[in-house]
């Protein structure tokens, strides 16, 4: 879901003012929410291997508490349209959604601060459990609603700052949209929740729309620097839309269930 390539796209692409060609500084935000986020991930995977292991029935008790389960969604528990994202059902399934994260987060987490990646993370889970929930009726765990999510976002974020990366824009932009279809391929395999992927990948595009950074290069005292021009009432709006229109989906979802 991500292009391996040990530089990062964002650290190299951008286009300088007209003129000669100038050093830009770049966003020094930390990671800390996406190490945060891998952290937490991995403790719960680490209570479902102790709960299969030491119970007495040998029951995943995470997964039955936290696990996407449509019924017990219907019954109030509500919870269980985010908790999936933090559940996973084999070693390779978790390192591979880490990994994701990890590769995506470290270069969006810079752009978005902190409060607004967490924000798209969360969206991303709960958009992608609820389309899920309307259209699939089988249970479902893993991060991958959030990681699709990641994976919107930063399509949007090169196109919409498509001008700081050049002739390089449209090519990232294509590899991008392989990669979403070829996983979205992939999916169709039994006993892949494509619904959530396609659900994750919806919410993080409509926030990421409204609410991502839009970069533009400013001068200042010491240099040129990226400068975020979006503002907190452009998260606001990226959260009401793309949370509220799910929201919506849900409410009709328990109508008509």
């Amino acid at each position: 879901m991500q292009d391996n390539s040990p530089y990062d796209p964002y650290q190299q692409s951008q286009t300088p003012p007209p003129g000669a060609p100038v050093a830009v500084k770049l966003p020094g935000k930390t990671t800390s929410v996406t190490y945060v986020l891998i952290g937490v991930t991995v403790f719960f995977y680490i209570l479902q291997l102790l709960s299969q292991s030491f119970s007495n029935d040998g029951y995943d008790w995470p997964l039955l508490l936290g696990g996407k389960i449509n019924d017990l969604i219907l019954q109030g528990q509500v919870w269980r349209l985010l908790t999936p994202a933090l559940l996973h059902g084999s070693l390779l399934h978790i390192a591979f959604n880490m990994y994701a994260l990890f590769s995506l987060g470290s270069s969006l987490e810079r752009y978005y601060g902190h409060g607004r990646f967490l924000l798209l993370y969360i969206i991303g889970a709960f958009a992608g459990n609820t389309l899920s929930f309307l259209l699939s009726p089988k249970a479902s765990i893993g991060a991958s609603t959030a990681v699709f999510a990641l994976v919107a976002a930063e399509g949007v974020f090169i196109y919409r700052n498509r001008s700081l990366f050049g002739g390089r824009a449209r090519s990232m932009l294509t590899n991008l949209g392989l990669i979403i279809a070829v996983n979205l391929v992939i999916g169709l395999q039994p006993g892949i929740d494509n619904w959530g992927h396609l659900g994750g990948l919806i919410g993080g595009a409509v926030f990421a729309w409204f609410a991502g950074p839009l970069m533009k290069v400013q001068a200042t005292y010491y240099g040129y620097e990226l400068a975020n021009t979006s503002d907190r009432k452009d998260t606001l709006i990226g959260t009401l839309l793309a949370g509220g229109m799910f929201l919506v989906l849900l409410v009709v979802g328990f109508v008509l269930k």
